[in-house]
């Protein structure tokens, strides 16, 4: 995939780069709020590195919003174009939650594991 860069790589920079900016921070500061190298996180904003899910944690947590603020496309066109798949998939995700805790729940009092 050399000399692609994928659009969720592109949103996360840009989000990253804004948020950053907001807060008046260079990218040497935000990699010290988050932990991070200054270099790992000019790579990050130039498209060259994709993070783990943890370095998504620590870099919202130094911006102080919510990791999927990171993810979030700024064009609201594009947006709500998919609005309506990821609502559908919240709600399977949802539901699939709300099965999972009560199947748990019932093998739990099944076995007695609550007095």
């Amino acid at each position: 995939m050399h000399g692609v860069v994928e659009p969720i790589r592109k949103v996360l920079a840009g989000n990253i780069r804004k948020y950053r900016k907001n807060f008046g921070y260079s990218q040497e500061k935000l990699a010290e709020k988050a932990g991070l190298s200054a270099q790992t996180l000019n790579d990050i904003e130039g498209c060259r590195r994709w993070v783990s899910a943890r370095t998504i944690t620590k870099l919202a947590k130094a911006l102080h919003i919510a990791e999927y603020q990171l993810l979030v496309p700024e064009n609201i066109e594009e947006s709500e174009k998919n609005h309506k798949s990821s609502l559908k998939s919240l709600i399977s995700l949802q539901n699939n939650i709300i099965n999972t805790i009560n199947i748990q729940f019932d093998e739990a009092k099944d076995t007695g594991a609550f007095i």
